[in-house]
């Protein structure tokens, strides 16, 4: 027998490959986001997916995100201004109600989106392993196209009413990534929990309307009465509406108190939604 050298044993050894074991997580796992910037390339598809997927075969495509809010505003603008003759902050009232719709279309949105991701992506959960967050985050996110284009109306309709751009839509980012935030934490609860029981999918509806008419889109916030204005102002789509109308038409009632009390409310659903979902979700792949 001939000695080997250090080479041939080398190459003689058995190849040893890395292994990677994944275990469900234990207790209320915090939110890891180094591993979500990791499968970041994965995020970007499945929102880009989720647009395609809206608009593919329709016959009006993108026209849909244009005709829902005009259509919604001027039915608003016929009932509550022409008929019920409710103020609207010195604006005309389509205006003023299409501005509403800007944040609120985003919040309901994504909610009723990423509601029901989990469970339409069922065979993608059972086969391999990624960050379930991506999945309920990539629907919150493909929203920001339909944004978009609603704010491309929005500008056409500012200078058709000659309303002027002031140095107070720099705070518009601000009061969208509120919008973001509490949408998303809504949407945490809504998709975690529908995996297990089905039933929170059919009180959606019921619940988006409850919360539109709670919230200041097609009335100014001043016309609840003051004894129930910081109850109120839990509803963190309060500071995000008024917020749009103050930085886009100088008109709102976005007061300290508004915004923090709709800030503390946002992040509060934000981390116990993702507290939630980090907590159930070693059970997605089993139950879908």
């Amino acid at each position: 027998m001939r000695d080997l050298s250090h080479a041939d044993a080398k190459s003689a050894a058995p190849l040893r490959r890395p292994r990677l074991i994944i275990e469900p997580t234990r207790g209320w796992a915090r939110l890891n986001l180094r591993e979500l910037w990791l499968y970041r390339d994965l995020l970007w598809l499945l929102a880009l997916r989720d647009v395609q997927l809206r608009y593919k075969q329709t016959v009006l495509g993108i026209a849909w995100v244009i005709l829902q809010p005009l259509v919604a505003a001027g039915i608003f603008a016929v009932i509550f201004g022409a008929f019920a003759k409710l103020p609207s902050d010195g604006t005309p009232y389509l205006l003023f109600v299409f501005c509403g719709l800007l944040p609120w279309n985003l919040f309901a949105g994504a909610v009723q989106r990423a509601g029901n991701s989990l469970v339409g992506s069922a065979n993608l959960i059972s086969k391999v392993y990624f960050p379930r967050l991506i999945i309920p985050l990539a629907s919150v996110f493909a929203v920001l196209i339909d944004l978009g284009v609603a704010l491309g109306v929005m500008a056409l309709l500012m200078i058709v009413y000659q309303v002027p751009v002031t140095a107070q839509i720099l705070a518009l980012p601000f009061f969208l990534a509120l919008a973001l935030i509490a949408a998303l934490g809504i949407s945490l609860w809504l998709t975690g929990l529908n995996v297990y029981y089905r039933d929170f999918m059919y009180a959606l509806p019921f619940l988006m309307q409850v919360w539109l008419y709670a919230s200041p889109v097609a009335y100014a916030a001043a016309l609840v009465p003051e004894q129930w204005r910081a109850l109120y102002n839990l509803n963190p789509l309060v500071a995000c509406i008024e917020g749009f109308r103050w930085a886009l038409l100088g008109r709102g009632a976005v007061t300290f108190e508004t915004v923090a009390l709709a800030s503390v409310s946002a992040f509060g659903f934000f981390i116990s939604g993702v507290l939630v979902f980090r907590r159930i979700e070693r059970g997605f792949a089993d139950v879908l």
